[in-house]
């Protein structure tokens, strides 16, 4: 008799939709030109492998000479559309906020492309053979899964498409449960584009899938944080809570994911965005300070200097990073420059701001009124001072403190027209006006001061200023993903409980028993909740006969799918019916995974942090540590160390049962 199936009342499928892929914005375009480009990267690169192979193969002069020729134009090509990509990736305008107020622009990275999927056949094919069932009964699920990952490649740039990666992300866990297993391949590609350079990467491990997902949420993060209008608190806090995200989407794809084949997701590469993204969280708390600050008090002026040099700091590692040999020629000559650009900038806005608060204080240091706490911050102010005076002897003669703020102008001046040369080289940052117009006022306003602390009589050269301290007070903050904001529901429940059926499990296909009501009982045990087990059969009774055995896991009764059903709703259907025959169909794992089901409570080694995690989520039933495949994740290395699994994929016949058996 065939088995009737609940109907999916409870999962109508996901409310949150991508972008329309025909929306003419200035974002979608840019993602529609990064798209052909890719493509046609793609395109060539197929052609110069076919090409370099030709040529290793022939001994053929004329050919080799005329496959030669070939490869030249192909690699110029490339380098052409390399560029064009390098340009895009460049267009930092485009993710900046409408506001017209004046602020330094920030770096957003675009999301990685990728091709489309469709998963009909081979969930078919392994609903059909692993699972025994009628794989039409499925279609809608199918439909459902590829839909959602369909908008998942336009997310809008907002929290609705954070959250639709997100639900992507934690629906391909319920994936893996259901349709990846160790000894079968699915055989579904997956293709992404690397996000910097185009270069295609495909693999038909999960793993990949996930990771290219995880690196889209820390892009999107990238971009909601540099549409933020800073002119204001409340834009300068968003701006750092979507950096800080970012950055921790980024760290934790570095921490648990490896052997990434596409170099946007290398740990170098990854380690390069967390370092810029931290350096994004100081500049907007530098701006957040600039904002509150409203008084020229000494003490204010010196943290506005710190606040400015520990910004120039963090994008000078970053700088540092982008220039490794492995790095240099990959990140585009435009973020090196404008990071670059950024270091000196904050440079010279911390001499400015150390001049400001030498020249134009409030505080007076005439003898007992000698302000203590400026005192104290001063002495904090400086990597190390020039001997032959004390810091109190600057603060209390004004001539003194004229000339050292004179200096630190200087050297303020000197870096801002450092930062306006490494502007001018790039052709990209030539084009960003708002950019152009930071500098230039900055170094005018730098000019202007200086020459109102220039005397005619002042012949002696001006003193070389005094490095200084970089301090502030806030530090960021590498703000994990948080996968349990985004509660989902396993797509194909309908299946079955994931701690039975799973991709992990092995069983026959499912019997059909027709058990005889007898005055004396049934003659089974029963225990445990979705699915019930059969615990025993009476030796001689009806069940026996019947062909019932333990170890049965009873799947339907009277065509009643019953996968799900508590242990008394099954029982009420056993008994209740009228008739003397009920119809029993039960399926029984394979004594491989009999084996591993029993040692589910103390399976331990290689639980790697990525499954760990999700125990959080939402309606998860089962967990697994099966790697998947070409691209691995991270396991843990702590010598000897042990995480135990609570949800095994096997554990629930023998651990999340209920203790008591009841006969029938």
């Amino acid at each position: 008799m065939p088995v009737t199936l609940p109907t999916d009342s409870s999962h109508s499928g996901s409310i949150r939709k991508g972008c329309d892929p025909f929306a003419q914005t200035q974002r979608s375009k840019l993602q529609h030109r990064r798209a052909r480009i890719n493509q046609q990267i793609n395109k060539e690169m197929r052609m110069r492998a076919g090409a370099e192979n030709l040529f290793r193969a022939t001994t053929n002069n004329k050919v080799k000479e005329t496959v030669a020729l070939e490869l030249s134009f192909v690699n110029s090509n490339l380098q052409l559309l390399k560029e064009e990509l390098e340009e895009l990736n460049s267009n930092m305008e485009v993710y900046q906020t409408d506001s017209d107020a004046i602020s330094v622009p920030m770096i957003p990275l675009g999301l990685k492309e990728t091709k489309e999927v469709d998963f009909t056949v081979p969930i078919q094919d392994f609903i059909c053979e692993h699972y025994g069932e009628d794989s039409s009964l499925y279609d809608k699920e199918i439909k459902e899964l590829i839909e959602l990952r369909q908008a998942m490649r336009t997310p809008s740039r907002s929290q609705a498409g954070l959250e639709l990666l997100m639900e992507y992300y934690n629906q391909l866990y319920y994936l893996d449960q259901r349709f990846f297993s160790s000894h079968r391949n699915l055989g579904v590609h997956f293709h992404w584009y690397d996000s910097l350079t185009g270069v295609p990467s495909s693999q038909r491990a999960l793993a990949f899938e996930k990771g290219s997902v995880l690196f889209n949420i820390g892009a999107l993060h990238t971009q909601i944080g540099a549409r933020q209008d800073r002119a204001a608190t409340a834009g300068i806090d968003k701006a750092v809570d979507a950096f800080q995200r970012a950055a921790g989407a980024f760290n934790y794809l570095k921490e648990n994911f490896s052997n990434a084949p596409s170099l946007d997701m290398s740990a170098l590469s990854l380690s390069m965005l967390v370092r810029l993204m931290v350096a994004q969280v100081q500049e907007c708390v530098f701006e957040r300070i600039t904002i509150t600050t409203r008084d020229t008090k000494f003490t204010s002026q010196l943290q506005l200097a710190q606040e400015a040099a520990q910004v120039s700091d963090v994008y000078s590692l970053v700088h540092q990073t982008m220039t490794q040999p492995l790095m240099k020629d990959y990140v585009p000559f435009s973020w090196a420059s404008m990071v670059q650009v950024k270091s000196e900038h904050f440079r010279a806005l911390s001499h400015y701001y150390a001049a400001a608060a030498l020249c134009d204080h409030t505080v007076s240091f005439d003898g007992e009124e000698c302000d203590k706490e400026s005192d104290k911050a001063f002495l904090k102010f400086y990597v190390n001072i020039a001997s032959g005076q004390t810091l109190s002897q600057i603060l209390q003669d004004p001539e003194k403190r004229r000339k050292l703020g004179k200096a630190h102008l200087r050297r303020a001046v000197m870096r801002h027209e450092e930062a306006m040369r490494v502007h001018s080289l790039c052709k990209i940052l030539r084009k960003m006006d708002i950019l152009q117009d930071v500098l230039c006022q900055t170094h005018k306003r730098s000019l202007e001061k200086y020459l109102e602390l220039d005397r005619e009589d002042d012949f002696d050269e001006t003193a070389e200023a005094p490095e200084i301290q970089a301090h502030t007070q806030q530090k960021p903050d590498i703000t994990p993903p948080s996968f349990t904001t985004v509660q989902v529901s396993d797509i194909f429940q309908r299946l079955g409980p994931l701690s039975v059926f799973c991709s992990r499990a092995h069983w026959g296909p499912p019997r059909v028993i027709r058990l005889q009501k007898r005055e004396g009982g049934m003659g089974l045990t029963l225990r445990g909740d979705s699915p019930v087990l059969v615990a025993g059969v009476v030796p001689g009774g009806c069940a026996e006969e019947a062909g019932l055995r333990e170890g049965d896991y009873i799947v339907a009764v009277d065509g009643q799918d019953c996968k799900w059903a508590k242990h008394g709703e099954v029982v009420l259907m056993l008994t209740s019916s009228s008739d003397r025959e009920v119809e029993i169909s039960v399926v029984t794992l394979h004594s491989h995974d009999t084996q591993v089901e029993r040692k589910a409570a103390m399976l331990s080694l290689s639980s790697d942090k990525e499954n760990s995690r999700q125990r959080l989520l939402g309606g998860a039933k089962g967990q697994s540590s099966g790697s998947l495949l070409n691209w691995n994740r991270k396991k843990k290395r702590e010598g000897g160390g042990v995480a135990k699994k609570l949800g095994s994929t096997f554990s629930l016949s023998f651990g999340n049962i209920r203790d008591t058996e009841t006969m029938y």
